[in-house]
């Protein structure tokens, strides 16, 4: 006990000081003076990490790079010199093609970093950056092997040639975000990057090699030290890539020296320095999971398979159960903690995927070496690779979707805490024979008795739905209902993954029509989301160019699924499965009002089962007074009204009086800076008789057909913003 004091006391003071440099840097008056005055700057930075672009959602494409602070020199003023880590927001091509370790400067604006991140400031920077000589002939190498394997996996179909270069060196240019949360839902997300796993399997294959040339330990540990290195600058060393790298060598170490106990303290001392180098590891679910993992690894897994092992399990079979089991057990509070669930595919899924990993990964280590030398043998590697890889995406895919595959757990500290102390609990006390055999007999019950329940009536979508409200943030996206597995969706929200989710847990596999209310970024940022995996029979969206960057995103996710972008107005109309939509406005154009692209919003009325939904996107006073005085009270009546912009104070109480809704849909974000929803506009809507839900509220929210009424029905767990 003497001995763990002192090693808790020698690991605060380590990380203190290790913390306190980093925050002194970030702290100093000469750095924090000039992120104060936001004047224009020139850095000189070290690139760390391949420069990776943010997902778009209207304007520019913006580059992310990791960086390390040398110089910044403002104008008239001395330069300041430093060595602290940042972020460049880079919103010129040139930052595509950078190296790590390569030395630039460029021009921009010093920005505060969040609070909480131990990097020293975020750079924003509109111009090109200037090299300064080059990165390293090692980095130069990597880049080329990199560019190679990325050449040889283009002609390989999309998901498993954007999964190959990811699973092999890390790159994740390409793969498909709905493969990469197919994955994380299933329990896989290790695999879609490289991770202590692939280290152990090249380090592993070396091993094997030299000790079958009969080298001597020495020997064996040059080599094995080279090919980690080697492999590290080919998957860069960013600190995933080296976090990746300590603790898959930790784990070989165990493995191969048969005493996988005597790595346990390998694996506490590699942490601690790790953590120490870089403190922002502290506060990474990344590091934790690497660590949690690897000692899985040691201490659960070697007992498990044993244990299999005298009960009759071939010895092949028995590692390939445990190794997976002992990781999810190991990592399952981490896990819990960040997603709210606990997975029960995640075991099976891993279990199944095991023979796949191993080939898909030296397959693609190969092609990337060969690349440079013969390109017609790298895309024969790459393309015998991608069978394996093929095989993941098939696991990820059917994981992901088995019903009732994660249960609910609570999130956050609270719930991993108390998943860490129930799974610490049950492990001391499995150590009697009927323990086990209760907990088995409980699983096995509560498996058979809830999963057909949870199959039959899973809740979502509710039975006769008329309209669903996703939630999507602060933004819109709604879905109608056009039969089975098809339906009709206005606007997108802010971002792909919400609408996509959203229309998954509706099954929508086909979008018979896609109607864009106007361009701005909450209602169009996630359009890609709409397209993935699903086939998009027609766009539309109102004859008004504004603003030029989002309507040039839409058309372009229309052009490339082959539905062209097409600009509708009063009286169009579309009917399909006793759905029909038409468009109400605007009915002339509108310029010069608060918000012209706003105020040109396409206004849509759906009628299904003779119930009818008004559709106003972000409409404000001017085109709602101008509907009003134009269609009259029997032109606008509807029994449920999406209400315009997020419910905000712009409403014309005539519009909300006119259409006396039974139901009001809000979409908005929760804790939102804009105010939204107006508390005057839910209160008019309320005193009219409306039943109101809101996604920031209730999650998805739907209006749902009820015999000769109406009813309303809400999902639950809305998003965090």
């Amino acid at each position: 006990m003497r001995w763990i004091g002192v090693a808790v006391v020698l690991g605060i003071g380590c990380g203190a000081i290790a913390t306190g440099a980093r925050m002194s840097v970030r702290e100093a008056d000469a750095l924090v003076a000039l992120i104060e005055a936001g004047e224009p700057v020139e850095v000189e930075v070290v690139v760390r990490d391949d420069p990776r672009l943010l997902p778009r959602s209207a304007g520019p494409p913006t580059y992310l790079v990791a960086v390390e602070l040398r110089t910044v020199r403002a104008e008239e003023q001395a330069p300041v010199r430093l060595s602290a880590r940042a972020l460049v927001l880079g919103a010129d091509p040139g930052w595509r093609g950078l190296l790590p370790g390569q030395r630039v400067t460029a021009a921009g604006r010093l920005m505060p970093p969040r609070p909480g991140d131990l990097r020293a400031a975020v750079i924003s920077a509109r111009k090109p950056p200037v090299p300064v000589g080059q990165s390293s002939w090692a980095q130069r190498a990597a880049g080329v092997l990199r560019a190679g394997l990325q050449l040889a996996c283009e002609p390989l179909p999309d998901e498993s040639g954007g999964l190959l270069p990811g699973l092999v060196v890390g790159d994740t240019s390409r793969l498909d975000p709905a493969l990469e949360e197919d994955f994380r839902t299933t329990g896989m997300t290790h695999l879609t990057a490289v991770s202590g796993t692939n280290v152990a399997i090249v380090l592993g294959v070396v091993l094997f090699l030299v000790r079958r040339a009969r080298a001597g330990p020495v020997l064996s540990a040059c080599v094995c030290a080279v090919a980690l290195a080697g492999f590290v600058i080919l998957a860069r060393p960013s600190p995933s890539v080296v976090r990746a790298a300590a603790m898959g060598a930790i784990g070989l170490l165990g493995l191969a020296t048969g005493r996988p106990r005597a790595a346990v303290p390998a694996l506490a001392a590699g942490a601690a320095v790790l953590i120490i180098a870089d403190p922002e590891l502290a506060a990474d679910p990344g590091f934790a999971l690497s660590v949690l993992a690897t000692s899985g690894l040691l201490l659960l897994a070697p007992a498990w398979r044993d244990g299999l092992r005298r009960r009759g399990f071939p010895s092949g079979a028995a590692e390939a159960l445990a190794v997976p089991a002992a990781a999810q057990v190991a990592c399952g509070p981490v896990v819990a903690a960040l997603s709210g669930t606990v997975s029960l595919v995640s075991v099976p899924a891993n279990l199944v995927a095991v023979p796949a990993i191993a080939p898909a990964t030296l397959l693609g280590v190969g092609a990337a070496v060969l690349s440079p030398v013969w390109p017609g043998g790298a895309e024969f590697l790459a393309w015998l690779g991608h069978w394996p890889t093929e095989w993941l995406v098939l696991v990820a895919r059917t994981g992901a979707r088995v019903p009732a595959g994660a249960l609910p757990w609570p999130g956050g500290a609270a719930g991993g805490l108390l998943l860490a102390v129930l799974t610490l609990a049950f492990l001391v006390a499995a150590r009697r024979a009927v323990v086990r055999r209760l907990a088995a007999v409980v699983a096995l019950a509560a498996m058979l008795g809830s999963l057909p329940v949870r199959i039959l009536a899973s809740g979502w979508p509710p039975p006769g739905w008329l309209v669903v409200a996703c939630a999507v943030g602060q933004g819109d996206a709604v879905v109608l209902p056009a039969g089975s597995g098809r339906a009709v969706v206005i606007d997108a929200g802010p971002e792909p993954n919400a609408v996509d989710h959203c229309l998954r847990r509706l099954d929508i596999r086909q979008v018979v029509l896609l109607a864009v209310s106007h361009f701005h970024a909450d209602h169009i940022g996630g359009v890609a989301g709409v397209f993935r995996g699903r086939e998009v029979a027609a766009v539309i969206g109102p004859d008004w160019p504004e603003p030029v960057g989002g309507r040039a995103d839409v058309e372009a996710a229309a052009a490339r699924a082959g539905t062209p972008l097409r600009a509708v107005g009063p009286g169009w109309a579309y009917e399909i499965g006793g759905l029909r939509v038409e468009v109400l406005g605007p009915i002339e154009p509108m310029r010069g009002t608060n918000s012209d692209p706003n105020n040109n919003s396409l206004i849509l009325r759906a009628t299904f089962g003779g119930r009818s939904v008004l559709l106003p996107g972000d409409a404000e006073i001017e085109q709602q007074d101008d509907l009003v005085g134009k269609l009259g009270v029997d032109g606008l009546r509807a029994d449920v009204l999406k209400v315009a912009h997020h419910g905000s104070a712009l409403q014309a109480p005539e519009l909300l009086d006119a259409v006396n809704p039974a139901v009001a849909l809000v979409s908005v974000g929760l804790d939102n800076d804009y105010g939204h929803p107006n508390p005057a506009v839910l209160a008019r809507l309320a005193r009219g008789g409306a039943r109101i839900v809101r996604t920031d509220e209730s999650g998805d929210v739907a209006a749902v057909i009820a015999g000769s009424g109406l009813a309303v029905a809400a999902r639950g767990d809305p998003p965090a913003k």
